[in-house]
């Protein structure tokens, strides 16, 4: 029972950050290709 509980916790876990870190990698890389425009 312990297991599957810590392997259900990790799998939330998981699409948490998925769910953050997915738009915030993207808001960052479109930052950062607008950022070279400036420098070109």
């Amino acid at each position: 029972m312990q297991q599957a509980q810590e392997t259900s916790m990790g799998l939330k876990l998981a699409l948490a950050w998925a769910f953050v870190g997915i738009p915030l990698a993207w808001g960052v890389i479109q930052t950062l290709i607008n950022a070279m425009k400036l420098f070109q």
